[in-house]
């Protein structure tokens, strides 16, 4: 027997017509007036019986759903999957195939991956956006393997440019035949009517030929530059080598990039990034005035053309200047963010000019040096904090990242901030007795792995066998539970996670003499690497809750690649492939397009 049941059609639900359909055969012997309260008493059941039958609230329909994937979640509540569906930019739900059916719809865009792997979108923690987009414009010296074929290329490089035009960028590395600094005489005579300005890889030593340095005038009589170096032959002539600090008196005679040039960078680095899995990135020079992406990254949100997530910082000396922004225009969002700081203790290894405790081992008399004194960092440092912003500061030798910790520990007691998540940018080689520093502190180590197999073929030489087995020590800093966040350094180092992770697993270094790895103690798993490039990277700018690992709720940032990188041979991780790229559901990536 079958009662009719009104749906209560004030519910915010969406509620369904329909009949609940119960059987009543203990009413066949009872009276009328009987059987009406036996009725009277059940409406309560039948009632809720109808509510949840029929006005249960309506799945909500994905606009894309990915099946048949292999799916590293970076979430340790459910590491693997089988499929996702993403609603607008947000992941809607993940599980196996069969989940996705409550989420499908006649609108719905179904992709069958075919297997492949995927992964949260990868965070790369430190670039120089701008920076990058110019080098992939400019000459690459990077892999120039002896010092004729560095001037053969920057040779041939010069015949192609109108006079006047200045040579920037390079990326040169000595090291790579032998060490023996470039020089002005190398090139002076292909470049006569072209200024050039090219830096090694590293940022921290560049290049002049004798025409920047007339420009920016720079001769045997310019003194010494505090915190930099000018390179002087035996007769006390500068070789064209200027280190640090000493770069500053070059920068004021190159001519500013055009508003054409500045976009065309932007644009070619967001695609470079997008085809090596990039979705987001920490940009250390994101606000700068003359090397700044934010301004174009702004233009790209509003006209739809934003590829990748930016977390752009301002100069530590600039802090003020930040503090007001906030104020003005508040922190950002989920594309374009800001609240960073970016800051100096010292240089670089391959320059000589990262501080240690100890001498190099090559140069007895050289301690390297501080860019800043360490009360001028003390008192940027401090007023930053109180205002609540993040620091993130490059420091490279040990005695640098000695400090600097001693620093943020001084800070830390004197203003009582928390939660602050101040970054060391590189913490290259660390005292033993740092290492616990970073967890009772809760300093962040910014580091890049791909250094790591760059400088081992090196480094010993200058450093000694004691202090390299603490040095770029991704496995020491695990150990003691620090929060690793992996970057790239780009343009110092290529922005291509996959070999990030591969250098951080293997430390083969580049020249293939460390097969079993460089320092291997101190590698790491692909999971542990995988983690330092999604997860811990967007903890590091305080978009955990957003970003990082891919789970209902969170943006949908992924990353399809050609196999999974936690089953091959470690040896075979950077000869993998990005397939496809996907920021907020969207694709910006395909490698067959």
């Amino acid at each position: 027997m079958g009662l009719p049941v009104s749906v209560n059609s004030s519910l915010n639900q969406p509620c369904f017509p329909g009949y609940v359909l119960v059987s009543l055969p203990f009413l066949t012997f009872l009276t009328w007036g009987q059987f009406y309260m036996k009725i009277f008493n059940l409406i309560p059941l039948i009632s809720l019986i109808t509510l949840f039958q029929f006005c249960q609230p309506e799945t909500q329909k994905a606009d894309l759903i990915i099946t048949n994937a292999n799916i590293w979640t970076g979430n340790e509540h459910q590491p693997r999957a089988q499929a996702l569906a993403v609603s607008g930019d947000t992941i809607l739900g993940i599980g196996n195939d069969l989940d996705m059916e409550k989420y499908t719809s006649s609108s719905t865009i179904v992709v069958d991956a075919d297997g492949k792997f995927i992964t949260p979108g990868f965070i790369d923690s430190h670039v120089h956006l701008m920076s990058g987009g110019s080098s992939l414009l400019s000459i690459d010296l990077r892999d120039a393997k002896t010092p004729e074929e560095f001037t053969q290329r920057i040779a041939e490089y010069a015949r192609g440019l109108a006079p006047g035009v200045w040579i920037l960028e390079g990326n040169w590395d000595h090291t790579l035949w032998g060490g023996e600094l470039p020089r002005k005489e190398w090139i002076d005579e292909f470049t006569k009517e072209n200024p050039v300005v090219i830096s090694r890889l590293d940022g921290h030593m560049v290049l002049a030929n004798s025409l920047a340095l007339d420009l920016a005038s720079i001769s045997e009589s310019t003194p010494d530059v505090s915190g930099g170096e000018i390179v002087r032959n035996k007769d006390g002539f500068p070789t064209g080598i200027l280190k640090d600090n000493a770069m500053d008196l070059l920068w004021g005679d190159i001519p500013a990039l055009t508003e054409t040039q500045k976009k065309t960078a932007f644009t070619s680095a967001m695609q470079y990034l997008v085809s090596h899995g990039v979705t987001s990135i920490h940009d250390m020079n994101g606000l700068s005035s003359n090397w700044g992406s934010y301004h174009y990254a702004q233009m790209a949100r509003d006209e739809g053309d934003l590829l990748i997530r930016i977390y752009a910082m301002q100069s530590l000396s600039q802090w003020k200047q930040l503090e007001q922004q906030i104020a003005n225009e508040g922190a950002g969002d989920k594309w374009l963010k800001i609240g960073g700081l970016k800051g100096f203790i010292d240089g670089s290894l391959g320059s000589h000019t990262a501080a240690f405790k100890e001498p190099y081992s090559d140069k007895p008399e050289d301690l390297g040096l501080f860019i800043n004194t360490q009360e001028d960092i003390y008192q940027l440092v401090s007023a930053a904090d109180s205002a609540g912003l993040q620091l993130l500061i490059h420091a490279i030798g040990d005695s640098a990242v000695q400090t600097l910790l001693n620093i943020y520990d001084r800070v830390s007691e004197e203003n009582a901030t928390k939660n602050t998540r101040h970054r060391i940018e590189h913490a290259q080689h660390i005292a033993p007795e740092d290492f616990d520093r970073f967890k009772s502190t809760s300093v962040i180590p910014s580091v890049q792995p791909y250094h790591a197999i760059d400088d081992g073929r090196w480094a010993e030489g200058l450093i000694g066998s004691e202090r390299i087995k603490t040095t770029h020590p991704y496995r020491t800093f695990l150990d003691n539970q620090a929060v690793l966040a992996f970057g790239s350094d780009w343009p110092v180092a290529p922005a291509t996670p996959l070999e990030g992770i591969y250098a951080a697993v293997t430390r083969r270094t580049l020249d293939d003499k460390n097969p079993d790895g460089w320092v291997p103690e101190q590698k790491i798993s692909v999971e542990e690497a995988l983690l330092a490039y999604t997860k811990y990277a967007a903890y590091a700018s305080f978009e955990e809750d957003i970003k990082g690992t891919l789970e209902p709720g969170k943006l949908a940032d992924f990353v399809v690649i050609s196999e999974d990188i936690t089953k091959v041979d470690p040896i075979r991780i950077r000869d993998l492939q990005v397939l496809e790229t996907y920021v907020g559901g969207k694709q910006v990536f395909d490698i067959l397009e």
